[in-house]
This record gives C-alpha cells, structure tokens and sequence, in this order.
C-alpha cells in the first residue's frame, strides 16, 4: 500500500500530566508515513521534558510564546507537508489503528473532511471513571451545524487541498475557531464524510477550556451564530438575556405544571409557553441545544 503522508498538530499549553498519553498515541499507531508537530506555548510545567522524551520520534517540536492555541494550530499547518491533516490537543488521544483506516478512506473517497465517532471520558482524583460514547452521524445529519457544533474536533481529519481550499484557522477566536472553520466549510461546499469509527478519545477536566470560558465564550459564540446564521444569532441572545431564577410565582406554576403533564414538560416547555411570542418561531429542540451550548 502507498501510505498517504499523515500530519498531526498537537499544540500544548501546561497539560504535562496529559501529554505523555496524547504523544503516545500518536507514535503508538506505528503508521508508516507519519509526521508529527508539537508546538509548545512556553509552557512552565513538565511538558517541555515529556516532549525531549520523545523528541528523536517527532517531525519537529518548538516551545515559544503564541498568540493562543489557533494560532500554534496555523503555524503547524504552515509547516505540514502531509496529504492528510489533523490536530489533536495535548490532553486527547487517538483511538488504535485510526490512522491506518483514515488512510484507507482518503484513497476511497478522496479530498474532504473525515469526522467520527468519539469517546468523552472523566478520570476524577478518586479514580473513578466517567464516560459516554457518541453517534455523530444521527447527530450531523438531523442537527443543524449553524446550530451547534455536530462534530467533535478530535475525531476529524481532512486533506491538505481542503485545509488550503478552506483557509486557516481564525486565531482572533479563543473557544470556537473549529466550529467557525467547519462552518466555513460547509459554506464553501466541502464534502463530509461519516466514518463509522471510533476516532479519538475527548477529555474532560478541571482546566478545560470550554468549560472555563464563561461569558467569553458565550461572546465568542455569538459573534459566530451572527456570520453564519442570524436566526440562531437571535435565539442565542435570547437564551444569554433569559433570566435562570424563575420567580416564587413561576416555579410554583412551574410545579403545577409538571405534576398535571408529567416530568417530560421541562422548563424548556414551560419557557414557550408562559413566553410563546419570543420563543414561537424556535423547537424545543433548537432551544435545548442552543442552552446546551451556553
């Protein structure tokens, strides 16, 4: 088999107590034509040594001070010379066998971008596990993009003609620079492919970033529902200015309601009906996701 070139980006920031199973999973897949970029943002932990640790197995590393975690992405890519691209953060892992199969669909199918399945997973201090799976095909293909992100970052790739097709990162967004560049894509008609597989493996700690963001993110994702869609740009406000604490009146209405309907009439339904002229032109579903996404 002609092996296609496969670049891996992993851009770290003080994920020393991750990045060792990132690295590992890479190397670990023994794929043949591999080259892999680690680029460090000066970080002040141990990531530096981890780093030396493998350094004669890696393409090529840098740790120096960056304008945030796209840019390290862009300036990877810039340094790329695979046929086949992705990146994978410094606290993610990939799935065995990924790239050999990622390989084989690229030679079927050609340029586009490749996204599937992905584990999410919690090790707490106590050494217990939390974990779910996915199903990214019902996901993608019955939610809007415009409406939330349907694929897991992690558990993608493309070919370097749709990364040069569709542009680089923009390094301006801190939170959702991957959802934005999807986007993009989709508007610029680059095929996605499903693949029925297990990609990649998400972690969820203490200090990550999407779940630290706070009203930050929630700006910087409302800046991108207002380029790609702008009914969903107005709902997203909508959600951000709705008040949380229902009054002593609404909740005891609220309760009312529950007990006459049953527990399946959420405040979600509740919310459309005490407030059915702002939310009548939303389902419950694009309002459950959208609260999702705050």
């Amino acid at each position: 088999m002609n092996y296609p070139k496969i670049t891996i980006v992993t851009p770290s920031y003080n994920q020393g107590q991750y990045l060792e199973d990132t690295i590992l999973s890479v190397l670990g897949q023994r794929y043949p034509n591999l080259e892999y970029l680690i680029y460090d943002a000066a970080s002040t932990d141990n990531s530096v040594e981890i780093i030396k640790k493998y350094e004669k197995e890696l393409t090529y590393w840098i740790s120096e001070k960056d304008k945030g975690q796209a840019d390290a992405i862009n300036k990877g890519f810039t340094r790329a010379t695979g046929d086949i691209l992705m990146w994978l953060n410094s606290d993610d892992i990939l799935m065995p066998n990924v790239l050999h199969f990622i390989a084989e669909q690229y030679i079927k199918k050609g340029d586009g971008i490749y996204f599937g399945n992905c584990i999410h997973f919690k090790e707490n201090t106590n050494g217990v596990l939390f974990a779910r799976g996915s199903d990214e095909s019902n996901f993608f293909n019955n939610i809007p993009l415009e409406l939330t992100d349907t694929i897991i970052q992690p558990a993608s790739f493309w070919s370097k003609k749709v990364w040069m097709h569709n542009g680089i990162l923009a390094d301006d967004f801190h939170f959702g620079f991957d959802w934005e560049w999807f986007l993009r894509a989709k508007k610029n008609d680059i095929p996605f492919y499903f693949v029925n597989k297990s990609i990649a493996m998400y972690r969820f700690h203490e200090e990550h970033k999407s779940g630290s963001g706070g009203r930050k993110r929630q700006e910087e994702l409302l800046k991108i529902y207002k380029i790609y869609s702008s009914k969903y740009a107005q709902l997203f406000e909508l959600m951000i200015d709705e008040n949380a604490n229902m009054s002593f009146l609404e909740k005891n209405f609220f309760r009312l309601c529950r007990l006459a309907l049953g527990k399946a009439f959420s405040r979600t339904h509740f919310l459309k009906m005490m407030k059915y002229k702002k939310y009548k032109n939303y389902t419950i579903k694009e309002i459950d996701t959208i609260k999702g996404n705050m």
